[in-house]
C-alpha cells in the first residue's frame, strides 16, 4: 500500500504471514488539561492503525514542547496521557523524539501489524453496500466555540470522553466481518473522508444527514455562528462532487466539514451484514455506531450527496 489512494498508513509486507502498518501524526493541544491532551493525541494517532484493519504494536513520542515556559511536569503529564492510551491498546512506548518548541504540539509514530491479505483500504466500496460511523461527529466547532465560553460543562465533557476513547473495539467488531472500505474521520471532516471513499472507486455515497451521529451542541454553535479554519477549506475540497437535496440551512451544511480530532471509522459494508455490525458495536460498548447512508452507482460528477 503506496501513495495512490491517500490511505491513512503505510502497508509494508515482512513476509507471507505478517506486514507492518506504519503512521504518525501530531497535534497542538485541543484541551487544557496536559494529561488529556496526551490521551486524545495518542488516540488521534492510533487510529490510523485501526483504520487499516492493524493492531498497534510500538509508539514513538513526537514532541514540539516550550520546556521554559511551561514546565517538565506538564510534558510529564502530557506523555502520561499518551502512555496510558497506549498501554490501553496493548501497545508500548519504546522512545521518541522532542524539540523546543513556542507551542507544544503532540503525537506518536505508530507501528502495527496486519497480516499482508488481510488489511482495509479507504476503496473498494460497492453500490448497495451500507456506511456505517462509529463517533458522533462535531468535535471542531465545539473547541472553537468553548473558547468563547458558549459551550455547556457537560458537553464539552462529552465531546473530550469521544475523542480520547481508541477506536480499537469498532475495528475489533469490523474484523469479524467483511468491511470493503475504511478509514477514520479526521480534518477533513465527513465530507472530505466520505470523498476520498467514493473517489478511489468511481462511486456515489448517499447520506442521510438525519441519522448522523452529531455531539450534542455542536449544531447550536454553527447556528450561532461559529465555525472552524478548516471548514471553508474542506467545503472546497468536496463541492464540485457534492450535491445537497432537502433544504438544509447552510449552518447546518457546516457540520459535514467540521474537523474531526480522533474522530470515529467509516466504514463501507455489505448491506447483509450491516445491522449484524450495528448491533454488534452496540453490544460492545460502540453505542453511537449508526448507519449513515449508502453506496450507490456513479452517474454524474457528484461523489456525495446529501439528502
Amino acid at each position: 500500500m503506496g501513495f495512490d489512494t491517500s490511505d491513512d498508513a503505510a502497508i509494508y509486507k515482512i513476509n507471507e504471514d505478517i506486514a507492518i502498518v506504519t503512521t504518525a501524526d501530531f497535534i497542538t493541544p485541543p484541551v487544557d488539561d496536559p494529561y488529556r491532551f496526551g490521551q486524545v493525541a495518542a488516540a488521534n494517532a492510533i487510529s490510523d492503525v485501526y483504520a487499516m484493519g492493524g493492531r498497534p504494536v510500538t509508539c514513538l513520542n513526537l514532541v514540539a514542547f516550550p520546556l521554559k515556559k511551561l514546565g517538565p511536569e506538564v510534558l510529564r503529564e502530557i506523555v502520561a496521557g499518551a502512555a496510558s492510551k497506549i498501554s490501553e491498546a496493548g501497545a508500548v512506548l519504546a522512545g521518541g523524539h522532542s524539540v523546543e518548541d513556542d507551542e507544544p504540539k503532540f503525537g506518536l509514530a505508530v507501528t502495527g501489524l496486519v497480516h499482508p491479505e488481510k488489511y482495509w483500504t479507504n476503496v473498494g466500496a460497492e453500490p448497495g453496500d451500507v456506511l456505517v460511523l462509529t463517533k458522533p461527529i462535531g468535535s471542531g466547532v465545539l473547541f472553537n466555540a468553548n473558547l468563547k465560553g458558549w459551550v455547556p460543562a457537560e458537553a464539552m465533557e462529552a465531546c473530550v470522553e469521544t475523542i480520547s476513547t481508541l477506536n480499537n473495539t469498532a475495528s475489533d467488531v469490523l474484523r469479524a466481518y467483511h468491511p470493503r472500505a475504511v478509514t477514520d474521520v479526521t480534518g477533513f471532516g465527513l465530507a472530505g473522508h466520505a470523498f476520498e471513499m467514493a473517489k478511489g472507486t468511481d462511486v456515489q455515497m448517499n447520506i442521510d444527514v438525519e441519522a448522523l451521529p452529531i455531539m450534542n451542541e455542536s449544531l447550536n454553535m454553527y447556528k450561532r455562528g461559529m465555525s472552524t479554519g478548516s471548514n471553508d477549506f474542506n467545503r472546497r475540497l468536496v463541492s464540485d462532487h457534492t450535491a445537497f437535496h432537502g433544504g438544509l440551512p447552510r449552518w447546518h451544511e457546516e457540520i459535514l466539514f467540521d474537523p474531526q480530532t480522533s474522530g470515529g471509522l467509516l466504514a463501507a459494508l455489505p448491506e447483509s451484514e450491516a445491522q449484524d455490525v450495528i448491533d454488534a458495536m452496540h453490544d460492545a460498548g460502540v453505542t453511537a455506531a449508526a448507519r449513515i447512508g449508502q453506496v450507490a452507482p456513479l452517474t454524474d460528477s457528484r461523489h456525495l450527496v446529501f439528502r
